[in-house]
């Protein structure tokens, strides 16, 4: 329960062997490779022994775009293809890499995608040609009551246009054109906006008719296409007649390939597996006829390491060597942190990861903040009949269905959060919102009880985040920080609550005596152990007095710890409160529509009280726990390991890694 020890790894291998290397490597999932460039400390040995070594030109940009390819035509085909056809996906599954890339036929996939190529062609052939007759089927609707084309030459001294005019202006426009008994203006369509007109006038008027059309606002209409509108028109609507044939029958082909979607993602996951693999290639050092791997790994899984090195590879053709961490690399953050708990424990670590992962040489704070939420959750959410119901989801999705490896934590998270609900449901008697005729606690009745509960609870954890601070700063032999931070504010605490409890609750005059002394004498060591560590003493002293201010705090952190009662007893009385609502309904609603609302509302009350016990127990974790003993900041462990999109793909060990 604690940080792995890690080993500075060195692997140098012939250079043909490299690929093959790397694959071992990736399968494994227990090592992360580093990039020998970038490490300062590599420097003098990469000099000594590779003299001008530059990183490899890694050329990825085929493998990139073949994954982009491999993508947008999953998303064509899903897309476009006919709905009447089924998409079948690739199902997840826990599966070996070497089987599952030992399946993939490169060859195969550039047919597959040359196919789907040519069918996108032909789809954007038809978008587009489909765009150009919708554009004529507008234009000759606009225009279909035009009997005139663009190429008459029956006027001999006369001349027309078409046009357009504001729909407001419309009718000064009319009015005054009709004054002119030699122009002759006819009304082709209202567009709304627009009004479309033809205007047929004497040649020795163009001068008077431009004018007018500069007067009014109009626009000269230059027809596009050869010929009538009308036929314009019946040609644009028999032309989308057939490219909507041709688009429902490439849509019924696109269709057919909904069954090859499976095996495209089978390729992409393949594809994104050797994009990682080349990734990690660019930081290996290659002389002519070797090439060296430097990375970490964990102490404990250097055997399976040597193992399938040796299996897979001649003994003479590899050259393993392991290294501590130098007190450098701890110091700079350069050794990262692979976090080792059980499996009861482990569960909780993405709680620890979503505030920060420790650093190398600092505690992992997770299998101590476990039972605290452990037991904090189930107490802000208190239903048997919520708890009953997430171990029932979790329990059906972890065992049914093969999940990715980062929900498969967060449902077995939640499958040990629904047992400690489950308890607290029986504490407090609650089975979604209903009183249950036992119970050792009733939020309605006892919620000081409740509320005392909450506090010790919180002292409880207030004092072990400051026993951690200690045990911390002993581990550092740091001392004086050991008393100033940890031990001395534990006595400060225990000796007021001494106090108080001999005062009002014992009426004891020698255990409030006791409690003062003991607060009086830690405050003091605080005073202390400020100024003998601080360069001038009295700066020290005052910096002292200060810390001791910090006492006010620890009421606000006493106080946040209530709202383990608040939530407890809200999201019961909520449910309650819909279970009533329910209940004033006429019976014939009741069992009808009120069976369907009091699902609803008891689902919302559920996600709701989720939500809240999720959030506000991490809270109490990191804010008035953490906050005592935990800094984080460490550099978390980055396996080259498969991008596992669609797939789980076990270790070479038998098992998942996280």
């Amino acid at each position: 329960m604690a940080v792995k020890q890690m080993k500075k790894l060195s692997l140098i291998c012939q250079k043909q062997d490299q690929d093959a290397m790397l694959r071992l490597l990736q399968g494994l999932q227990q090592v992360e490779v580093e990039d020998v460039y970038e490490e300062e400390a590599d420097a003098p040995w990469l000099a000594t022994y590779f003299g001008a070594s530059e990183p490899t030109k890694i050329d990825a940009s085929r493998v990139e775009k073949l994954i982009r390819h491999v993508q947008e035509n999953i998303h064509f085909i899903k897309d476009h293809g006919s709905a009447k056809e089924k998409v079948t996906e690739l199902k997840r599954a826990n599966v070996s890499l070497k089987t599952f890339e030992e399946s993939f036929d490169e060859g195969q996939l550039l047919d597959e995608l040359a196919q789907i190529d040519e069918l996108k062609a032909r789809w954007e052939q038809n978008l587009a040609a489909t765009r150009q007759y919708q554009e004529q089927e507008d234009w000759g609707t606009d225009w279909q009551n035009l009997d005139i084309t663009k190429d008459c030459d029956q006027l001999k001294t006369s001349s027309y246009l078409l046009g357009t005019v504001p729909s407001e202006q419309w009718d000064d426009f009319s009015e005054k054109v009709h004054e002119t008994p030699t122009i002759y203006l006819e009304f082709i369509a209202d567009k709304t906006k627009e009004v479309a007109f033809a205007l047929i006038f004497l040649d020795s008027q163009a001068e008077y008719v431009q004018q007018l059309l500069q007067d009014f606002g109009a626009r000269v209409e230059t027809p596009p296409y050869e010929g009538e509108a009308r036929e314009i028109l019946r040609e644009a609507k028999e032309q989308l007649a057939r490219l909507a044939q041709e688009r429902k029958e490439l849509a019924q082909s696109i269709g057919a390939k909904k069954a090859v979607v499976a095996q495209l993602q089978q390729a992409e996951e393949i594809l994104l597996t050797r994009m990682q693999r080349e990734t990690a290639r660019a930081g290996i050092v290659e002389s002519q006829y070797l090439a060296v791997i430097r990375g970490w790994i964990a102490e404990g899984d250097i055997p399976a390491l040597e193992k399938h090195v040796q299996q897979t590879f001649a003994d003479e053709r590899i050259f393993l060597s392991f290294e501590d961490p130098t007190a450098t690399e701890i110091a700079e953050n350069k050794t990262p942190t692979k976090l080792k708990n059980g499996k009861l424990v482990e569960p909780f670590e993405m709680l620890t990861e979503m505030y920060s992962i420790p650093k190398y040489d600092e505690i992992d704070p997770t299998p101590w903040m476990m039972p605290f939420y452990l037991v904090f959750f189930g107490m802000m959410v208190a239903d048997f009949g919520y708890g009953l119901l997430m171990l029932l989801v979790t329990t059906v999705a972890l065992k049914a269905v093969v999940l990715p490896k980062g929900t498969q934590r967060f449902m077995k998270l939640f499958q040990y959060l629904s047992l400690s609900t489950i308890a607290w449901g029986l504490i407090y008697g609650s089975c979604f919102g209903v009183e249950m005729p036992f119970y050792l606690l009733s939020p309605s009745k006892d919620f000081m009880a409740i509320f005392g509960l909450s506090m010790v609870f919180g002292g409880i954890q207030i004092f072990t985040g400051l026993f951690l601070a200690g045990k911390e700063n002993v581990k550092k032999k740091d001392y004086v920080a050991a008393v100033n931070q940890g031990f001395s504010w534990q006595g400060i605490l225990a000796g007021i609550l001494l106090a108080a409890a001999g005062a009002l609750v014992l009426k004891s005059e020698a255990v409030t005596m006791i409690g003062a002394i003991l607060a009086i004498v830690c405050a003091f060591l605080v005073l202390l152990t400020a100024t003998i560590s601080a360069k001038s003493k009295v700066g020290g002293f005052f910096m002292g007095l200060y810390d001791l201010y910090g006492i006010t705090s620890y009421i606000g952190d006493f106080v946040s710890y209530s709202r383990l009662m608040a939530l407890g007893i809200s999201g019961g009385s909520i449910a309650a409160a819909f279970n009533m609502l329910v209940g004033y309904m006429p019976p014939a609603a009741r069992f009808t529509a009120g069976i369907v609302l009091i699902v609803i509302l008891q689902g919302l009350n559920i996600f709701l009280s989720l939500l809240s016990a999720y959030v506000h127990a991490a809270r109490l974790q990191y804010v008035e726990f953490f906050g005592k003993f935990y800094t984080g900041g460490g550099r978390a462990f980055k396996p080259l390991k498969p991008a596992e999109k669609y797939m789980n793909f076990i270790d070479e060990n038998g098992g998942n890694d996280k």
